[in-house]
């Protein structure tokens, strides 16, 4: 099916006389962007130096205003930044489902500033970067908000949650010059789980790590009138947001898969979801209370959703689909009420029902939502994988739960487990992507036209591979056809043992990259049947001539076609280590903040909204 076929008004945005660079961005553009960072940078610092020193009010008019609305109960210097982190957030989720998008549909761009959706997540990015900064310098000079601050000079402190916050924030937006850098040197690698669009996502999401931080140190610094402290049910809501956003930030690493166009074994997406659930939803159920993990879905769907409708149906681009997580939060809701007084055990009961019960409701799920939907060929691996996800994920959450409300287990306990939980994963993850490519099989493809004009030809196809016997029981054995100003993905119908055919039309024209794509166990592969002319990566067009061979071949060559060969392999390890060391850094740097709140703000009686007593009540 063609899910979307033209968009005039972000197609005039795109079109360019030249041809789109494969490599780093064109040096006016680099300029360009590089001074645009600089001002609001100037301009940040400028606000900041100024409210430090008495010489500007406008900060603390905004924090005073932020106290009474929805930052209640919080003070400024905490109330200001998670509004404004939160905005962000928001304006960057959307800018990155629509980047997406077009990326799927329209392929390379001419430049980070010829990408309309490039702006929402610049300025989202910048404004979690901003939301720290300003937690940093709300504070007056010689007051310490909260006992958890980290001192930065003599007479000035700043929040830890705050100081997280910047350093994801520049985390995430370190990624767009290193996004060059390795285009530069390695060409385009026009797919999510890039290692530089991986720190963007990565920022962004676990920022919200950092925000509950400074959540937590502004409760419990908060002195203001007794009646001005929230309601019960209003610290559910905000406490469920948080939750929910955290969520979502886990679950955009599953955008391949929600679009159909994912580059990696099937079996990964069931792990990232179970990761996303495991964590954020027992850290939901902890910290917020009873009901918690069932609303942070309801703000995750309102939330993913809405961008999905926004994306797909307002602004017309490429529709994505959204795992549902409710069963995940119902297992772990019904794990809670026998095991809520012992967390880590939740943590890791609500894995193993994530992977299995969750995996079975979203097995089902896909069968209906996902144009790649899972099958049986990943139950076993998938539900194993799950699990692992599931586990390390609730584990994960539980202690960042007990951190928050200043019950993290002692180090020689919580350390080991965060390591363990953080291998696991990373195992996991590794086996996820380890895939092989047959040697010696082909694809003989027998093209009917449908539309027979050059300028817009589909046509049906029947493919014999050979051997027979080469596929066996497939996760799938699709066509897509992608960055040909749409996306075509089409599981193909088998007429007999190696032998299928397609189930509607494929675009065989213009721009449009299409392909058989093979996917069985750890077989992951493809056959091009038309690919268009690239002189920016000097490949010459391969036509679809009615009749023809060709062999089985790994299909990220075709997919991938602007990566450059003969890259040393040395030299994508170095930067891939570099990335890495950036990573643990940003993990480390937010358990560090977890274990400092956990241990300077230490549960107290008279327990909050979300404390173990109310949480297993």
């Amino acid at each position: 099916m063609l899910d979307r076929l033209s968009n005039p008004l972000v197609d005039a945005a795109l079109a360019a006389p030249q041809a789109k660079p494969a490599g780093g961005a064109a040096l006016d553009q680099i300029i360009i962007a590089t001074g645009a960072a600089g001002i609001l940078t100037a301009a940040l610092l400028i606000l900041g130096w100024g409210h430090r020193t008495g010489r500007l009010t406008l900060l603390t008019r905004l924090a005073d205003l932020s106290e009474r609305g929805p930052g209640r109960g919080l003070p400024g210097w905490a109330s200001l930044p998670i509004v404004v982190a939160l905005f962000s957030l928001l304006t960057a989720l959307l800018g990155m489902y629509w980047d997406i998008s077009l990326h799927i549909s329209h392929g390379r761009d001419e430049g980070p500033l010829a990408n309309i959706a490039h702006y929402p997540i610049l300025f989202g990015l910048f404004g979690i970067f901003t939301a720290g900064v300003l937690a940093i310098a709300l504070p007056n000079k010689g007051v310490r908000p909260g006992k958890a601050a980290v001192r930065i000079t003599r007479d000035w402190y700043a929040p830890a949650g705050g100081v997280l916050l910047a350093g994801a924030g520049f985390y995430a937006l370190l990624g767009f010059p290193l996004d060059d850098v390795w285009h530069r040197i390695f060409g385009q690698d026009v797919t999510l789980w890039g290692p530089t669009h991986l720190m963007l996502i990565g920022g962004a999401g676990l920022s919200l790590v950092g925000m509950m931080i400074l959540e937590r140190e502004g409760r419990r610094a908060y002195d203001g009138p007794a009646g001005d402290r929230p309601a019960a049910w209003a610290l559910f809501v905000r406490r469920s947001m948080h939750a929910g956003g955290l969520l979502i930030g886990l679950s955009v690493f599953q955008a391949e898969f929600d679009f159909g166009v994912t580059q990696f074994r099937l079996v990964n997406q069931p792990l990232l979801i179970a990761l996303a659930a495991g964590c954020a939803l027992v850290a939901a159920r902890l910290w917020v209370g009873r009901g918690g993990a069932l609303a942070a879905v309801v703000f995750y769907m309102l939330i993913r959703g809405g961008v999905s409708l926004i994306v797909g149906g307002i602004i017309g681009e490429l529709w994505a689909a959204v795992p549902l997580y409710f069963a995940e939060a119902l297992c772990v809701e019904l794990a809670a009420l026998v095991l809520a007084r012992r967390p880590l055990l939740l943590g890791a009961v609500s894995g193993v029902l994530i992977g299995t019960a969750g995996f079975a409701a979203e097995y089902g799920w896909t069968r209906f939502a996902y144009k790649l939907p899972w099958t049986g060929d990943i139950i076993v691996e998938g539900s194993l994988m799950a699990v692992v996800g599931g586990v390390a994920g609730g584990l994960c959450g539980a202690m960042l739960a007990e951190g928050l409300e200043g019950r993290l287990p002692r180090p020689a306990v919580a350390r080991p487990l965060f390591a363990a939980a953080i291998l696991a994963f990373a195992a996991a993850a590794t086996n996820c992507v380890i895939f092989s490519v047959p040697k010696g099989e082909q694809a003989t493809v027998d093209l009917t036209d449908v539309r027979g004009d050059a300028a817009h030809r589909t046509a049906n196809a029947r493919i014999t591979l050979s051997p027979a016997n080469a596929v066996d029981d497939p996760a799938w054995v699709a066509i897509t056809g992608w960055q040909g100003k749409g996306l075509h993905v089409e599981p193909l119908i088998k007429e007999g043992q190696g032998v299928y055919r397609t189930a509607a039309p494929m675009p065989l024209y213009g721009e449009w990259k299409t392909l058989i794509r093979i996917h069985d166990g750890r077989t992951l592969a493809g056959v091009p049947i038309y690919l268009p002319d690239d002189p920016a990566i000097g490949a010459k067009e391969l036509p679809a001539t009615d009749h023809f061979t060709r062999p089985v071949q790994s299909e990220k060559k075709i997919l991938q076609r602007e990566l450059k060969s003969g890259v040393p392999g040395w030299l994508w390890l170095v930067c891939s280590a570099v990335v890495l060391a950036c990573t643990l850094t940003l993990v480390i740097a937010l358990g560090w903040g977890v274990a400092r709140v956990s241990r300077i703000l230490p549960e107290r009686a008279g327990a909050e909204t979300g404390t173990r007593e109310k949480a297993s009540a």
